[in-house]
């Protein structure tokens, strides 16, 4: 399906059940799309995570039948998925700036003063042709990577797997980046794998959630504790390459794919349930370092 209409198709769902239980599966599946390319796309191109962009739409909704109808908050909360009248009512708060209670007694007039106004959205991409993002597709034979996995929620990843890095590139490591020869097994694991070159994201955990790995080519050998791998399967595979300071440029890189590519790309579709982030060596914050994002792709049929 082509990419900007299994986004309006997304947000049309989400319309139709803002009442109801949902969740990124249930909206990937609507759009069949997988929900890893859904939650990435969608956040570029909206500006929202897909969960907020859900609860926004929601409390908007809830402000105007707080407004219009006497119903009791209680019904209005338990209606738009909140538990309990007073979680409905400090989420109502915090995106408005106001309680529903002063919106209820403030009026008509004075609606607009009073709430934050969050009408659907409505995708539609223009797209001007031509790009300085240099890119190929490449058949690419399956491979295994090694390194450290955490999951992250696809609602905060954006924040947290810096923070991963920095964690696992930190204290743990400083010796090797001090020149000093691997002791442990762990600490041989990252210099004779590269561990570094690869961050894989693995959308195989459902729930909201995926699998991040900081990885590098597996050369073969034991695997230490604390560490896991993956196969890479084989397939077509876009790679989009950047030159720039990190995370800016590879950012910029994410935009273009989703917001330019894949909307007028006429051969190729996103495929699969994993995507790769490849780091040069170099310092990532230098303005000729070179970094690259890996999607897999399907022809489009």
């Amino acid at each position: 399906m082509e990419w900007v209409t299994a986004l309006n198709k997304v947000i049309g769902f989400i319309e139709k059940n803002l009442k109801a239980r949902i969740s990124a599966a249930d909206c990937a599946r609507e759009a069949a799309i997988s929900e890893f390319h859904l939650q990435r796309g969608f956040r570029i191109i909206t500006g929202f995570s897909l969960g907020e962009y859900v609860r926004n739409r929601r409390l908007y909704e809830a402000a105007i039948e707080v407004a219009d109808t006497d119903r009791s908050i209680l019904d209005i909360a338990l209606d738009y998925q909140y538990e309990t009248a007073e979680s409905f009512t400090k989420a109502f708060r915090r995106f408005h700036g106001s309680t529903p209670s002063q919106v209820r007694s403030a009026g008509a007039g004075q609606f607009a003063s009073l709430v934050v106004f969050f009408l659907p959205a409505a995708v539609s991409i223009h797209v001007t042709g031509g790009s300085a993002v240099d890119y190929e597709v490449v058949s690419l034979k399956g491979f295994t990577v090694i390194g450290f996995e955490r999951e992250f929620s696809f609602e905060d990843s954006y924040s947290q797997i810096p923070k991963f890095w920095d964690e696992v590139w930190g204290a743990p490591f400083k010796r090797l980046w001090d020149g000093k020869k691997p002791e442990t097994d762990v600490e041989k694991a990252v210099v004779e794998n590269r561990i570094g070159e690869f961050g894989v994201c693995i959308d195989d955990v459902g729930g909201g959630k995926f699998r991040y790995l900081i990885a590098g080519a597996y050369k073969g050998g034991g695997i230490p504790a604390g560490m896991v791998t993956f196969d890479v399967p084989a397939g077509g595979w876009a790679k989009f390459r950047a030159r720039g300071a990190l995370p800016d440029s590879l950012q910029k890189v994410n935009t273009f794919v989703f917001r330019e590519w894949l909307p007028g790309n006429p051969d190729w579709d996103a495929a699969g349930w994993c995507s790769i982030e490849w780091y040069s060596d170099g310092e990532p914050d230098s303005a000729d370092y070179q970094s690259e994002i890996w999607i897999p792709v399907k022809k489009r049929q």
